[in-house]
């Protein structure tokens, strides 16, 4: 079993900034990706990052050179940069990641952190 484990949400004006890191642990074969969701009230969960083993990465074009994310292989972490933040942005943020066993994709999610930014 694999845990993931967010922090760094939390309350924020207009503008600012937060960083939210993800830990994956347990019996971790192989983390083919780890990325970002968020689920704002009334709406979907919708993809906001994600990084892959080989370090490309994705981006919702809404985020686009606001946000980043980077990677810890090591620790098996990734984080996400959030800078000139908006009221839109609010939403709970969930952490993902997907380990690979052979042909089989495993995917694991955090218990989401909340962000919510003030106008």
């Amino acid at each position: 079993q694999v845990h993931v484990v967010e922090s760094g949400g939390g309350l924020v004006q207009a503008g600012g900034s937060l960083r939210l890191s993800c830990a994956a642990s347990g019996n971790i074969f192989s983390i083919n990706a780890m990325g970002w969701y968020r689920q704002a009230p009334g709406k979907q969960r919708e993809l906001v990052a994600v990084i892959v083993s080989d370090g490309s990465t994705e981006y919702a074009d809404s985020v686009k050179d606001r946000f980043a994310i980077s990677r810890d292989n090591a620790k098996n972490t990734v984080y996400l940069q959030m800078n000139s933040l908006k009221p839109e942005d609010t939403a709970v943020y969930y952490c993902n990641t997907q380990e690979k066993r052979g042909l089989v994709q495993y995917n694991y999610w955090g218990q989401g952190t909340q962000v919510t930014v003030s106008s």
